[in-house]
């Protein structure tokens, strides 16, 4: 048995998160920089950071496309978060660059939208002069495979390695006494008007307190404990397709596209630069049965057949019903099947690409966007209160950005609601709590 309170063991500690990624592991370190605490994090995985924290762009975004009306709890902490990221690399030594992001709109109702990113930037605390507009000349002058009718100029989005990023903070945390207990699934939760138990295949916890980080699975531990009973939720691979070496530098700006679909949580075209030198482009939205369908489109049977339940079910056979909805994933399912396809959306802002520049497939991930009991897509993250608990839910791009000052926002939310009453014991830390 490992230790988590000497006078206990493992049965029980104070705090317990379940999700061994990003945002799970940020909010272990906070906790334990900042109190006498026992805490334990719960990954099912062998390692932390192996599936959404990991399968991503690796871009360090700025918040400028991010609504700070519909997107409140999650609009300003990329901003903040983008120093910090900075600080931690230089600190650990770990990869980083800088590269700009270029927006681009293809007609003047796309450059609208482009003015509206140029006000969210500032009041999501970016410096005006950090982002300006830029009409098709300029950023023919910038990048000159890119045409487009005007761009957004992001001149601080950079590049990292968000997998590695986890690791790091892991190793903090695990300094400051946090016990990371992997290749660990949470099967049930019970007692949890007292001090809940998890029930851990061979063993249990007890824990005075539970936060629930489980990214793809967070809404379905949320049901434990007696949560949002009337909500479901989808998942989307997106898929990319790396660029063969020699045209890797036919563009050396981040490219974005303007949302064709902005109700729906799917991402446009865009060309991304990797910190590993690599150039992908992508992605799509393939439905799929888990958030761990990363190939294939069925995954193992049961778990299909789950899904397929739930589906007609639940709030999402109400999403159903939209055909905007029906037809845009038609859309998705045949770019998945076709590189051409898939292609030939990027051609649009890159002309110069084909789709024999790209001979094998990039890391596929996964989003798992909530949607509510009118079958909507939730736009905003979902913070919920339990019993003895605390659940983040809904908790997708840019997430893997803002995790360091919105899981710090996670431990001032408690500290308000009364929730942590531990003994302080401010350790050595990498960034100040106070400043955010």
């Amino acid at each position: 048995m490992i230790d988590c309170q000497v006078e206990c063991g493992l049965e029980r500690c104070d705090i317990a998160i379940i999700g061994g990624g990003l945002l799970g592991t940020t909010i272990s370190y906070w906790l334990s920089a900042l109190y006498d605490i026992s805490v334990v994090v719960i990954e099912k995985e062998p390692e932390v950071a192996m599936h959404t924290s990991s399968r991503n762009t690796g871009v360090v975004h700025s918040p400028f496309y991010l609504n700070p009306e519909k997107k409140s709890k999650i609009a300003k902490a990329p901003f903040e978060s983008n120093i910090m990221w900075k600080k931690f690399a230089e600190r650990k030594n770990l990869p980083w660059k800088t590269v700009g992001t270029l927006e681009v709109a293809l007609d003047d109702t796309q450059h609208k939208i482009l003015e509206k990113y140029l006000e969210w930037g500032p009041k999501n605390g970016m410096s005006e002069s950090d982002i300006d507009i830029l009409d098709g000349n300029e950023v023919n002058k910038l990048e000159p495979n890119v045409k487009c009718h005007s761009a957004l100029h992001c001149k601080t989005d950079s590049i990292a390695d968000y997998g590695a990023f986890t690791r790091g903070i892991k190793e903090e945390s695990q300094r400051n006494g946090t016990k990371f207990l992997v290749n660990t699934k949470v099967e049930s939760v019970r007692d949890t008007s007292n001090e809940p138990v998890l029930v851990l295949g061979g063993q249990e916890l007890q824990a005075k307190f539970v936060i629930n980080c489980a990214g793809g699975y967070s809404l379905d531990i949320a049901k434990k404990f007696g949560l949002v009973p009337d909500y479901s939720s989808l998942h989307f691979r997106g898929e990319y397709w790396i660029a063969q070496g020699q045209y890797t530098g036919i563009v050396n700006t981040n490219i974005y596209s303007v949302p064709n679909y902005p109700d729906f949580p799917f991402l446009d075209p865009h060309w991304i630069l990797r910190i590993d030198g690599r150039a992908e482009v992508g992605p799509n939205a393939v439905p799929v049965p888990s958030p761990e369908t990363y190939s294939g489109y069925v995954g193992d049977i049961e778990t299909f057949v789950s899904k397929l339940a739930d589906i007609v079910t639940s709030s999402t056979r109400k999403l159903l019903l939209n055909p905007d909805f029906v037809n845009l994933v038609a859309k998705e399912w045949l770019s998945s099947v076709s590189k051409s396809v898939m292609i030939e959306r990027v051609q649009k802002f890159i002309p110069k690409v084909r789709p024999e520049f790209f001979s094998e497939r990039g890391t596929a991930g996964i989003r798992t966007p909530v949607i509510s009991p009118e079958g909507k897509f939730v736009p905003d993250v979902m913070e919920l209160e339990g019993p003895n608990s605390y659940h983040v839910v809904n908790y997708n791009s840019p997430g893997a950005t803002g995790a360091p000052a919105y899981s710090a926002g996670i431990v001032k939310t408690l500290q308000e609601k009364g929730l942590l009453q531990y003994k302080m014991e401010r350790k050595d830390s990498i960034w100040n709590l106070d400043n955010l």
